[in-house]
């Protein structure tokens, strides 16, 4: 059962000087609904994701999109306060059919070759997928491509490949964040997400 988020702001919600001045693209209005709206839409942000760290990027997401799209809220249709809340809603969806295809393609590296740990024959998909992924491998840069099957493969922590390759912690963080992007972008064009 979905959870249920009250949200109380404390404002009224009609259409107010900073909200006219928001649309009208004034920086200082873009604070002032900030803190205004902000524990709102991290209530509902973290209502719907798994871990606060995510809910906290839903919400600066969020703020950031509404700021650049503000030509588009229109205080006709709805409140700013909803007009928020629906940019944070998707924000927090995106994020989590994000999750859900990294965690897809982490499955596939992971996959060993010949059949399944339950000695069943691997389904004809299973073995495109891991094509797939092998080939998107093959086009990574050797760096980003090593990091990744150091940590898939050989299952070695972000240390131990640091360790391992002589690159510095951030640079191999910064490669399993790149190398995983352009595996999911890949995956997406292929049609792999499924």
């Amino acid at each position: 059962m979905p959870a249920v988020v009250t949200v109380m702001t404390g404002a009224s919600d009609t259409v107010d000087e900073t909200t006219k001045s928001f649309a009208a693209g004034d920086e200082g209005a873009l604070r002032a609904v900030y803190e205004r709206y902000a524990p709102a839409v991290l209530r509902v942000a973290a209502a719907s994701l798994p871990s606060r760290a995510d809910a906290e990027d839903v919400v600066q997401t969020t703020f950031v999109t509404a700021w650049r799209s503000r030509e588009s809220f229109d205080p006709a249709k709805g409140s700013l306060l909803v007009w928020l809340l629906t940019i944070a809603r998707r924000r927090a969806i995106d994020l989590l059919r994000s999750h859900t295809r990294d965690e897809h393609v982490v499955k596939v590296l992971h996959s060993t070759g010949g059949g399944s740990p339950s000695g069943e024959p691997v389904r004809p998909e299973r073995i495109v997928d891991r094509m797939v992924v092998l080939e998107a491998l093959g086009e990574l840069p050797p760096q980003q491509r090593q990091v990744l099957l150091l940590a898939f493969y050989d299952d070695l922590t972000h240390e131990q490949i640091a360790a391992a390759t002589g690159l510095p912690l951030g640079t191999v963080k910064s490669h399993l964040r790149r190398g995983m992007t352009r595996l999911r972008q890949r995956w997406e064009v292929d049609g792999g997400a499924r």
